[in-house]
């Protein structure tokens, strides 16, 4: 257990489940929740303000240096701002993949979430946690769903916010950021040869949360 950090590390693609499942989970345990995809939606609607593009790597640099990301419970603030909502628009869905991409914002990133890591105890999710952010978690899982779930649940979460779309073009945005997730070159998305993988298409969260929590158990009591 030295060696191992005590955390659960909850990684899939998009519209699997893993911020309403990391967050059930956090509560259920009365552990810290982390939203890493927001630190990245964070950023690029801090880049995207600042009418920066990625490849203004030393204007990238000045920025990242300057934000202030910040969670409190499940609200994102960029210096100061809730910016929960803004983060999730159809505008930054699509910035999102190209920055969370980018070397220089990965590293940046990554950092700052290993040092939140070291402190406390963490339900984490995100693309990458239990491959290169938390190698060492625990817990690892690996959620996915099908592409109609996905789109569905992504659909109603942004006909619930108000913004104006079509499930087709939800469904097409998934496909292309999927695509996008597996074959970039830094940290693409793949399940950890440890991982629990998790199909959610049919389960409720709670099943889902309680499956989580019973391998969290067992991996505990592992040398």
């Amino acid at each position: 257990m030295s060696s191992r950090l005590d955390l659960i590390a909850i990684d899939g693609p998009s519209g699997s489940g893993k911020s309403t499942t990391a967050k059930r989970t956090a509560e259920r345990l009365g552990w810290s929740y982390l939203d890493t995809g927001a630190m990245y939606r964070a950023t690029a609607l801090a880049l995207h303000r600042a009418g920066v593009e990625l490849a203004e790597t030393a204007q990238v640099k000045t920025i990242l240096d300057q934000i202030n990301i910040n969670q409190e419970g499940t609200s994102i603030f960029l210096d100061g701002e809730n910016v929960s909502d803004a983060i999730r628009t159809m505008e930054i869905n699509q910035m999102v993949t190209p920055v969370s991409a980018d070397a220089q914002v990965r590293e940046a990133m990554v950092r700052q979430q290993q040092r939140l890591g070291q402190r406390g105890r963490w339900v984490v999710d995100g693309r990458d946690i239990g491959t290169v952010v938390f190698p060492e978690a625990v817990s690892k899982i690996f959620l996915v769903a099908s592409l109609r779930v996905r789109s569905e649940r992504r659909f109603k979460e942004l006909s619930d916010k108000g913004i104006l779309t079509t499930l087709q073009e939800v469904a097409e945005d998934l496909e292309r950021r999927d695509l996008a997730d597996r074959t970039r070159a830094i940290s693409p998305l793949r399940k950890a040869k440890d991982a629990l993988e998790i199909d959610t298409s049919d389960r409720a969260v709670s099943e889902v949360v309680d499956l989580i929590v019973s391998h969290y158990e067992h991996c505990r009591t592992l040398p």
